[in-house]
């Protein structure tokens, strides 16, 4: 004990010296002493050299602690400022996301011009292993009624099924219950289009004429048959042909215009 209670005496007395030292021989002028004493400069400024640069490393690590609540603040400031931007950003997205849907819903307007129609977008999909049906946000206070048919930028989504005053739901194409008269471009011939289980792109060409040619690549539209369905309204394209020893039992594939996967807004056709 008494051993400690010295060697920490020491190690006091030791650092107050080179902490005297060290004041003393960095300011020392050595441009004043004489010729004579050149040998004294050559001893000596070395080590002042080295002193200072420990003086001097001293000072800014003091100088860095001091400054360690102001950096703490600015950093504070810097965050605040990275949220405050990812917050525009966010908002950004928003806009720009709304603008592309307003740009979307005006394109289908404009193309769809001859028809009255009633823009909304998708807030729900109802799935299941034997049905599909979406839900859109417009209903019977916007003039949307059973019946009615249902069409995006790329072509047929379906038909409204029911409605209530502010939303309706929708059967689409791709539905296994359902089926679409339509006609095909090349021969102008009427077929019939049903969804396939399991597809939310492919549907199924069927009642297929003997006579009719079927083409990869043709493209299938709406007949105007049937009463839902206004003439002229794109389908899909041909992708497969399946053959058969039965001409009659023969059928082709087609994928559907329409993106069914990434599909967002859409328009109610009223008149």
């Amino acid at each position: 004990m008494y051993r400690s209670k010295k060697s920490g005496k020491i190690g006091i007395f030791i650092t107050i010296v080179i902490l005297i030292l060290l004041i003393v021989l960095t300011n020392i002028d050595t441009s004043k002493f004489s010729k004579g004493e050149n040998i004294f400069n050559k001893i000596v400024m070395p080590i002042q050299n080295g002193l200072v640069y420990l003086k001097n490393k001293i000072a800014g690590n003091t100088s860095f602690f001091d400054n360690v609540d102001k950096l703490q603040e600015e950093n504070d400031g810097l965050k605040e400022k990275n949220r405050e931007l990812e917050e525009q950003l966010r908002e950004l997205e928003i806009i720009k996301a709304e603008n592309a849907t307003l740009r979307e819903y005006v394109n289908m307007a404009d193309k769809y011009s001859d028809y009255k129609t009633v823009p909304g977008y998708i807030i729900d999909k109802d799935i299941s292993n034997l049905s599909e049906t979406l839900v859109i946000n417009v209903g019977i206070k916007d003039g949307v009624k059973s019946n009615m048919p249902v069409i995006s930028s790329e072509g047929l989504v379906g038909y409204v099924i029911s409605s209530t005053n502010d939303t309706a739901k929708v059967k689409p194409i791709i539905d296994i219950s359902s089926s679409v008269s339509a006609t095909l471009e090349t021969s102008r011939d009427n077929v019939m289009v049903k969804g396939i289980l399991g597809s939310s792109s492919k549907l199924k060409v069927t009642y297929v004429s003997p006579e009719t040619e079927l083409v990869l690549g043709d493209i299938i539209e709406t007949s105007g048959i049937g009463g839902i369905y206004p003439k002229g309204i794109l389908i899909g394209e041909i992708k497969e042909i399946k053959e058969s020893s039965n001409i009659i039992d023969r059928y082709a594939i087609i994928e559907t215009a329409v993106d069914f996967a990434n599909l967002e807004t859409v328009l109610v056709i009223t008149e």
